[in-house]
């Protein structure tokens, strides 16, 4: 794993950039903590956390092209959709399961990402389905001779499954402009990684499909740019597909049902908070003389005023009608709008 110090200058990055980054880490970190005091209040059913994690899905995000690439996210990836144009009012609308929720007007558990116009692959809640059809796209993109990178991610657990394999393999075989990004969170719901694999990292693993595999720190969401923005211009070369792992650290239970108590430890938990990226990216932006206290809180009330109206507006926004229920699920008889 690349633990070297990384300016951003070095990277092609300017302060606003950077400021930006974080921004919408703070931003991702924000609306993941007001639905979790939403769902302990009842207001909402269900919340799966990206916190830990934002740092990995930011510096990725900001790597890509989000104008023409493809991202098929898994469920925790709030900083990935937030950054391709997902706003905050959409987020909350899916947690209140509103009929204006974009993703599926309210039919699906939050956390299943999809929003055509902004090239964002529908999700489902089998584990690691996203990986053939990121590869899919990625396909049907050389065929059109069309322009773009196919960006899927999923965690270190669902690095275990068949369709993880079958895609990785078929992405190697014909060079297909994919990157394949797995979350590492050390815990695959209870189940920790050293129990989950039978290599040292999960990157070891690209060898076996033809492409390159990286393992670098998630909590830094420089590095992460670094080697995703290399795996993209890989890719838009004619290079072939990418495997990166991202280290990170759950700081919540799997979801609000788990009680990761039963199975982490206080003194782990603690270590994992110690190296929070919020605070780690803060630290380094300050250090560097980009952010300001002024800076720092003018950030922090933005944020704060957009998580509140997203969630005033959505708690407010009506539930879809009953009569609505089979709607663009099956075609309709006469051709027209269900």
């Amino acid at each position: 794993m690349q633990d070297v110090q990384i300016k951003h200058e070095d990277l092609g990055l300017s302060n606003e950039d950077v400021l930006a980054m974080f921004e919408t880490m703070l931003m991702a970190r924000r609306l993941d903590e007001r639905m979790w005091l939403l769902n302990r209040s009842g207001k909402i059913p269900f919340v799966i956390s990206c916190q830990g994690q934002e740092a990995a899905q930011v510096g990725a995000a900001f790597a890509l092209n989000k104008d023409k690439d493809y991202i098929a996210p898994y469920y925790r990836d709030m900083g990935v959709v937030l950054h391709f144009g997902m706003t905050p009012r959409e987020l909350m609308l899916s947690a209140f399961a509103k009929a204006e929720d974009p993703n599926s007007g309210g039919r699906q558990m939050p956390g299943h990402f999809g929003q055509k116009k902004n090239r964002i692959l529908t999700g489902s809640s089998p584990v690691t389905t996203q990986v053939p059809h990121a590869v899919g796209v990625a396909l049907a993109g050389r065929l059109q001779k069309e322009d773009f990178v196919s960006f899927v991610t999923l965690g270190e657990g669902s690095s275990n499954q068949g369709d993880f394999h079958e895609g990785a393999n078929f992405a190697g075989v014909h060079k297909l402009p994919v990157i394949i990004m797995v979350e590492n969170n050390q815990y695959a719901i209870s189940v920790p990684v050293e129990r989950q694999l039978g290599c040292a990292k999960v990157s070891d693993r690209g060898i076996g499909y033809g492409m390159p595999g990286v393992t670098v720190d998630g909590k830094c969401p420089l590095q992460v740019y670094k080697v995703v923005k290399e795996a993209a211009d890989r890719a838009r070369n004619g290079e072939g597909p990418s495997l990166i792992e991202t280290v990170t650290y759950r700081l919540t239970a799997h979801s609000s049902d788990d009680d990761d108590r039963q199975y982490r430890t206080a003194e782990d938990i603690a270590e994992g908070k110690a190296k929070d990226p919020i605070v780690l990216f803060e630290k380094y932006l300050t250090d560097a003389g980009v952010m300001t206290e002024k800076v720092r809180t003018e950030i922090e009330e933005r944020v704060m005023a957009e998580v509140n109206e997203a969630t005033d507006y959505a708690e407010a926004a009506p539930y879809a009608q009953p009569e609505d229920a089979m709607k663009y699920v099956y075609a309709p008889v006469d051709g027209g709008d269900m």
